[in-house]
């Protein structure tokens, strides 16, 4: 049986590329012929040691570490300069790749921030597919805005802070400017050509992969099939439900013993992703918003990376320090503060009966995934737009805030936030009779005769089609 082989280019992030290593390892299940190579990119800050890499099935192959001067702050002229850099180190490992294994290259499956790459496939000969790890109604959206832009003359920047609403055909409802991603509107840090750039290669790809299911984005799934886009593929949830050891074994199983002494369903979890974190005014109104509220609580509090350096969060050394006087003391029966947190065991855990999140991707596929209502508080990139779906779209969160941004200059009040729990935690609600509804679907969606399963099987059948005709034309 002849092999074939796929290679796989995820975003140099955690949950890029967690995801991009469980859809490779169910293609290689799903289809023995089917080998996969995933090329670890490093960024010049940061770490990835922490993702399973526990596979046969897969192998990783690291690039060199390439210098991109970034400045103070991420950007996306940083991202695109950066990725560009690594073009001449993919088409090495794959000229390597190729050199050392008897099989044959099938394609490249490039993560949506690596659209660089369709062209080294291109020197290849072979096709690209993107695998989009965040919702279809947002990929519908970045569709839409760079069509509009392109053809249409709109000034994207013009949602910026703005009040205005877009019509947007993968949304249900209008979208708001403030719950636009503030990157996709950001002239001046070059983000908007970043967008519009790897916007213009999704349209190029000979499919793409969705980290979602019909059945949660039913109208953002339809409204694709009918443009004039590459097909898609949803073959979600794709996830990880074995990470959380990453930051400790240690300090999971302090975690995990004080949630198996609460009773079932009582925790609000907070947890805002590898980089929520917030100032001493924020943290200090969360922490008297959680104290009133009565509610237990478990709150993963991290601290800010320093301004004048490009990096990612830390645990406080001392968290004392950042809270207000005594709160640990007052709490100490009913919360739990900590610094990582080993966020799936803890949405799986019993006790656990509301999560506000960052509402990340990858976050709000697992509060489904585990049936944990979700209390929604975006902090950056497409986390705005998620929240916007899950409260107003969708019917599956509630709101804290939903244009909440880390770049803007804007306190959350403890009365907001108290009320945001107290909807998050009524036992009665709709939102928390939908999400478990929701949970089933998602379970049955992945296993044989699920929509997901059919539609990888579907993906696997239109790729050995285009390696046939590829094959057909060479000879």
């Amino acid at each position: 049986m002849e092999q074939t082989e796929l290679v796989f280019i995820p975003f140099p992030i955690v949950g890029h590329l967690a995801s991009a290593l469980e859809i490779a390892k169910l293609l290689t299940q799903r289809d023995p012929r089917f080998s996969v190579t995933i090329f670890i990119i490093k960024f010049p800050f940061g770490s990835i040691d922490g993702m399973d890499r526990d596979s046969d099935s897969v192998r990783f192959v690291t690039l060199p570490r390439v210098e991109v001067s970034s400045g103070t702050t991420p950007s996306g002229l940083f991202l695109h300069e950066f990725f560009k850099a690594h073009i001449p180190l993919v088409r090495d490992a794959v000229h390597e790749l190729t050199r050392s294994n008897p099989v044959r290259l099938a394609g490249f499956v490039v993560d949506m921030f690596c659209t660089h790459m369709i062209d080294v496939a291109d020197e290849f000969g072979v096709p690209s597919y993107l695998f989009f790890t965040s919702s279809a109604a947002f990929l519908g959206f970045m569709l839409h805005l760079q069509f509009l832009h392109d053809y249409e003359g709109l000034d994207i920047n013009e949602f910026k802070d703005s009040d205005a609403e877009l019509k947007v055909p993968s949304f249900a409802n209008s979208v708001p400017g403030k719950a636009f991603p503030s990157l996709v509107i950001d002239k001046e840090s070059g983000g908007t050509e970043m967008f519009l750039f790897q916007t213009r290669g999704f349209r190029q790809v000979k499919g793409i992969l969705v980290n979602t299911f019909i059945e949660l984005e039913s109208h953002a799934i339809q409204s694709l099939s009918c443009s004039t886009v590459p097909v898609v593929y949803p073959v979600g949830p794709i996830l990880n439900t074995r990470m959380g050891s990453d930051g400790g074994q240690q300090d999971a199983s302090a975690i995990m013993n004080w949630l198996d002494d609460q009773p079932p369903s009582s925790v609000v979890f907070l947890c805002f992703g590898s980089m929520g974190s917030f100032g001493a005014d924020q943290i200090k109104e969360i922490a008297h918003a959680l104290e009133h509220s009565g509610h237990r609580f478990l709150w993963s509090l991290r601290q800010p990376p320093r301004k004048d350096k490009m990096e990612f969060q830390s645990d406080y050394e001392n968290i004392e320090q950042v809270l207000p006087e005594g709160f640990l003391r007052r709490t100490a029966k009913i919360g739990k503060v900590i610094g990582w947190a080993p966020q799936t065991a803890v949405l799986a855990h019993s006790a656990v009966g509301g999560f506000v999140s960052h509402c990340g991707w990858n976050s709000l596929l697992e509060s489904i995934w585990y049936g944990v209502p979700v209390a929604t508080w975006p902090i950056y990139g497409e986390q705005q737009i998620n929240a916007f779906q899950m409260v107003k779209d969708l019917g599956l969160a509630v709101e804290i805030k939903i244009d909440y941004n880390k770049d803007r200059d804007y306190v959350v009040s403890a009365h907001e936030i108290e009320n945001g729990l107290r909807n998050l935690m009524n036992t009665n609600s709709e939102v928390r009779r939908k999400k478990k509804e929701m949970q089933k679907i998602s379970r049955r969606v992945m296993i044989d005769g699920g929509s997901s399963y059919f539609s990888l099987g579907h993906f696997i059948e239109d790729m050995m089609a285009n390696m046939s005709c590829k094959r057909q034309s060479d000879t």
